[in-house]
């Protein structure tokens, strides 16, 4: 566990083997839950990374959305329709009719 506690310090992700990942997967799972990431190796090569999934925000504050809103590009509406009509299906056939 010591082993672990000093290698989630260090400021570059850090490196675990195949084995190691096998034998304290509770441990490392706990450590990718709380935000670290880790690069998995096998005989010495990466092979993959355990990272943290990123948690989504279910609220947006009204003073958060009016500033980015004003970051936002402006939309050309004729540039938008155009877009939309290139886009969408003009068939307007029943789709449940066989």
């Amino acid at each position: 566990m010591a082993r672990l506690a000093t290698v989630v310090g260090m400021s570059a992700q850090p490196e675990i083997t195949q084995r190691d990942l096998r034998n304290r997967s509770r441990e490392i799972m706990d450590a990718v839950q709380s935000g670290q990431s880790f690069t998995v190796t096998r005989d010495g090569h990466p092979i993959g990374q355990l990272v943290p999934l990123r948690r989504r925000r279910r609220f947006v504050s009204r003073r958060e959305f009016a500033a980015m809103s004003k970051a936002a590009p402006d939309i050309d509406i004729d540039t938008f329709r155009a877009d939309q009509d290139a886009t969408a299906d003009t068939c307007l056939d029943d789709p449940y009719a066989r």
